[in-house]
């Protein structure tokens, strides 16, 4: 089953990707690795020659803020938000500059929480998707950290990309979403605590068995979503009948391999759920 199921990845036509501040940044600087987001561009815009619709959920602008001030990870609120403010303006500077080389057209889209649950923002920035993809340019999709920082608890925010990306991916219909983060896929423990962990090719369906495998805890410096927020955005996702796939940011080339249905990653199956009501979801879980 799980050879077919990723086989039919082929065929997906509308992709959210979700790139971790762990997988954009060097491991020991935190700055920013200019040649990774030059490779991801380059897949972006070849997923585009090929037809499909794309948006790219991107973390990276704290860090890219504290590139820029020469400063070490910030501790409080306030620093957060206004490296935030730096970093994403210099982020996107640097997206923009490379998909141009490709012929290549992005947008930002800056959303809070609030941008979900008012139901007119939320047909605007659906209007916007919609539109963006039309118009054949790529949206770049981050939460609005200078207002709701993603980094801690925050009664306005959606609390990591993870869970973002796959509330955009409802948003819009899409049929596939890749997070790429620091870790393989799901594994049955956390295989840097346990040696014995076994790695989990393909999640048919979500169980409460699934949901214990998750932690609370992310290896990285810079990133903020751990297992936990993974498998909830693995709820969203295939709730809403998009597959998900987790797997390893450390080489982007792996959207090529994911993209061929090769075993790259967790699948997480797509399973059309008649109760689901992403609203619902965003109520009773923030």
């Amino acid at each position: 089953m799980g050879t077919l199921e990723r086989q039919k990845l082929k065929d997906k036509e509308r992709v959210v990707i979700k790139i971790g501040s762990s997988s954009l940044t060097h491991p020991h600087s935190g700055d920013i690795n200019l040649q990774k987001i030059e490779k991801l561009v380059r897949i972006i815009s070849d997923l585009k020659g090929e037809g499909k619709d794309v948006v790219l959920v991107s973390s990276g602008a704290i860090a890219a803020g504290r590139q820029a001030l020469h400063h070490p990870k910030p501790t409080s609120l306030a620093q957060k938000q206004a490296f935030a403010a730096i970093g994403q303006a210099r982020l996107m500077m640097v997206y923009q500059k490379l998909f141009a080389e490709y012929n290549q057209h992005a947008a930002q889209i800056l959303m809070t929480k609030d941008t979900m649950i008012n139901d007119s923002s939320r047909y605007n920035a659906q209007n916007t998707f919609d539109e963006l993809l039309k118009l054949g340019v790529v949206p770049i999709v981050n939460e609005n950290d200078t207002v709701s920082t993603s980094e801690i608890p925050y009664v306005d925010n959606f609390g990591d990309n993870d869970r973002l990306s796959a509330i955009v991916a409802a948003l819009i219909g899409a049929d596939l979403l890749i997070l790429l983060s620091d870790i393989d896929g799901l594994y049955t423990d956390d295989p840097r605590k346990n040696q014995d962990a076994r790695f989990i090719s393909v999640v048919p369906e979500i169980t409460p068995e699934f949901l214990s495998m998750g932690k609370e805890t992310s290896g990285s410096d810079v990133g903020t979503g751990g297992m936990a927020a993974k498998l909830a955005a693995a709820r969203i996702a295939t709730d809403s009948g998009s597959d998900m796939v987790i797997a390893n940011g450390e080489d982007v080339g792996v959207i090529y391999q994911i993209m061929a249905g090769e075993e790259k990653g967790t699948l997480f199956m797509a399973h059309d759920n008649l109760d689901f009501d992403l609203m619902h979801y965003i109520y009773n879980e923030y």
